[in-house]
């Protein structure tokens, strides 16, 4: 799993590839100690944070939150992040998250 539930809301681990052509999810990533993440492609360059607030936008659109809602606490350099996410309705959140889950999951199987 991608996401993890904390008592604050969600933590979304995810790794980008920025300067793709378009904006889109590209599937789940597993990294070499077994931690999942969920792939994103960006237009935007990673320069001056760029990339960062194009993901946050990207989310915020995508699982339907503001984008003050995220927080990004860690990869602000990096393309392995991991975003804090408080949400008011975290359970029509999560079911869209669990849902890309299965759908990739279906998808490798």
């Amino acid at each position: 799993m991608f996401y993890d539930k904390t008592s604050d809301g969600i933590i979304i681990r995810v790794r980008v590839t920025p300067n793709s052509s378009k904006c889109a999810l590209s599937g789940i990533f597993t990294d070499a100690a077994g931690q999942d993440y969920l792939k994103i492609n960006l237009t935007a360059v990673p320069e001056k944070g760029k990339a960062n607030q194009e993901l946050i936008k990207f989310l915020s659109k995508w699982l339907k939150q503001s984008k003050s809602a995220f927080t990004l606490i860690s990869g602000e350099t990096d393309r392995y992040k991991r975003l804090q996410l408080t949400a008011t309705n975290l359970a029509a959140t999560e079911q869209i998250l669990q849902q890309t889950e299965n759908a990739y999951d279906s998808a490798n199987s």
